[in-house]
Formats: C-alpha cells, structure tokens, sequence
C-alpha cells in the first residue's frame, strides 16, 4: 500500500514527537553546537518517564573489525562528550583497546527522537572515576567488584557465590565498610567529532541535522532521510 504525502501542513505540523516545529539547523546554537539540544531532549526523555533515558547503544570494532553493539549507561555529558563506565578487561574495553573510536545512539523511541555520536574514546582519570563510584549504591559496587566482566563462568550460582564471598570480604552486603574501586574497572569518554539529531516525521520523511567538526571548527547540515 503506498501513501500520499501531502505538504500541507508546512513547518508549522505537529510531528511525531508532538513538536510543531521541524528540527532545523539553526536549533544547534553555542559552544559546542549540539550540547543545549542534547540536554534539552535528554531533560524532556526524563520528564515523560522514558525507561532508563540515559541508556545508549555503544558500538565498537574488535581488532578484525567486526562490529559489536551492546547497551550502556551513560554517567556523564558535558562540552567534552559522554562518559561510561565499564571492566577494562571487558569485550568492548578490548575492542577500545585495539580501535579507540565508537559510535553511540540515544533511542528514544517513546518520543520519536534518536541522538547518534561518533569519535574517538580515551579512558577518564582515575579521580573521575572515583568521584562516580563513591556515588554508586552499595550493591553495584559490589557487583562490579564481583564480576570478571565477559568471562565465563560455569553456573548463576557460582556467579551468585563469588558475589556473596566478595560482599562477605567488604563487611557484608548492608555493611559500611567501604568498597574500592576495582583494580581493573573504569570510565571512557566519547569525544564527539560528530553528532545527529534524528526527529520522526510523518510518512517517514523524517528530520535528521548533524553537526560535524572539521578544522576545529563545528557546521551544522540537514540531511535527507
């Protein structure tokens, strides 16, 4: 079945994310371009209860270049980009390890907008990654202490059990002893070289505008969908 686009309701139209007016260019504005309409959307994700708004898909190349994607959180986005947290002995910290440069996508697909970035990925500072896991429920900690993120392991119960030792080794899993940060667990960066904002439309003629960085400088372009 094929169906008629018509025209007539201009830039005016209500789309699908129940905006009127069109993603345009001339939304990104500051320094960098991309970074108020990131939080503007990501702020507006949380406000309509959009399940865990600030998960994104993070894609990565092994070292034969094959991709892999896989769904993270992210803990941190400022001028310098988006930040997460992940077991340096990971599938995808040896896929940083041999190619630093990812992709990730913000799917919110409640309100019919996506966010893509792309660019290169460096590890955070050590005190960076402190100040974020000090803030970390107690249970995470102890699960990310536990885990030999990407290994395997022979059962759920002998993950179950090495979870239960390493709570017991940190005063108990309701106790107040202090729980480091794992020798081999940390933060990346994606520094963006590139970022599109992606708007459902009607009939598929969606809106897409990307910024992109070139000679240190940032140009904004609408592309077709």
């Amino acid at each position: 079945m094929r169906v008629a686009y018509s025209a007539s309701g201009g830039d005016d139209a209500a789309g699908a994310d129940g905006v009127r007016g069109n993603l345009d260019p001339s939304w990104l504005a500051g320094d960098p371009p991309w970074l108020a309409l990131f939080g503007q959307w990501l702020r507006e994700a949380i406000d309509a209860a959009i399940a865990e708004p600030n998960a994104m898909v993070l894609g990565t190349v092994d070292a034969d270049g094959h991709p892999s994607t896989r769904t993270v959180l992210c803990k941190g986005a400022d001028a310098d980009g988006v930040v997460f947290f992940t077991g340096y002995d990971s599938d995808k910290a040896n896929h940083l390890a041999s190619t630093p440069y990812a992709s990730v996508t913000f799917p919110w697909i409640g309100m019919e907008r996506q966010v893509h970035f792309r660019g290169p990925v460096s590890k955070v500072p050590a005190e960076a990654t402190e100040n974020y896991w000090v803030r970390r429920p107690r249970g995470s900690q102890l699960s990310a202490y536990a885990s030999e993120q990407s290994a395997p392991i022979e059962s759920r119960q002998a993950l179950e059990e090495r979870a239960a030792a390493i709570a017991d080794q940190f005063g108990g899993a309701d106790g107040d002893q202090p729980v480091p940060v794992p020798p081999r667990w940390g933060g990346y960066r994606l520094t963006p070289t590139e970022v599109e904002f992606w708007q459902g439309r009607a009939n598929r003629l969606h809106n897409r505008v990307r910024c992109t960085l070139v000679d240190g400088r940032w140009r904004s372009v609408r592309l077709q969908p």
